[in-house]
């Protein structure tokens, strides 16, 4: 079979898999997403099944990004410090495996966790300062949505900034990522915009500020 095929493949199955959904099923006996935001990602699980179920999701959602770019670099490795352009698509492959997993019907979660293990394989450097503006964000204004969106917009200018060397396949890749990311953020920016976002860790149930949305 094709190396490209099968890697892609390979990395869109991995990305797909649903942790948070499968924790919560397994742990709590309950679907994700009748819960808060219908999202499967670490927030929503947080609110439906605790910190710790949210924790576990953050981490193995992020792991499965990162192992799919490991892959592929494996198989493509880089030429210098740039990445290969198969280790790029498949970064791509994998986010958009959590965004449209085919188990669910097409419909994941926000991509952030995912995006956040592809970065830290092709540019780590870049994903742990965006991880910092990110934890910066959530600890003064307690929005999840808001450090995660900004995260996102910061990868590409991180990028400029802090990869001297750098293809445009790669920039072109993590681009669409991010834009990827703040895209399924629509319905959180339009809260954020109108201030009736949910802050994290608030008693205030999640479906009074936003409907069911797999986002």
């Amino acid at each position: 079979m094709n190396l490209w095929l099968l890697t892609l493949t390979m990395a869109y199955l991995l990305g797909s898999i649903p942790f948070g959904y499968l924790l919560v099923r397994l742990f709590r006996k309950e679907d994700v997403r009748a819960t808060g935001s219908g999202n499967i990602g670490a927030t929503n699980v947080a609110r439906a099944g605790g910190k710790g179920l949210g924790l576990c999701t953050l981490l193995l959602d992020a792991l499965k990004g990162y192992l799919a770019v490991a892959i592929a670099m494996h198989l493509a490795p880089s030429i210098g410090h740039v990445p290969s352009n198969l280790a790029v698509a498949a970064a791509v492959a994998a986010v958009l495996g959590h965004v449209f997993p085919v188990w669910l019907g097409f419909r994941g979660g926000k991509g952030i966790a995912t995006a956040l293990g592809v970065f830290l394989a092709l540019i780590p450097w870049v994903a742990l300062s965006a991880v910092c503006l990110f934890i910066l964000v959530v600890a003064t204004t307690r929005l999840v949505s808001l450090g995660s969106i900004l995260a996102a917009v910061s990868i590409p200018l991180f990028a400029l900034l802090l990869v001297p060397a750098r293809s445009a396949i790669l920039l072109e890749g993590i681009s669409f990522i991010s834009l990827v990311g703040i895209l399924k953020h629509h319905a959180n920016i339009v809260r954020l915009l109108h201030g009736t976002e949910s802050r994290f860790g608030s008693k205030k149930n999640a479906d009074s500020n936003e409907k069911k949305v797999n986002a």
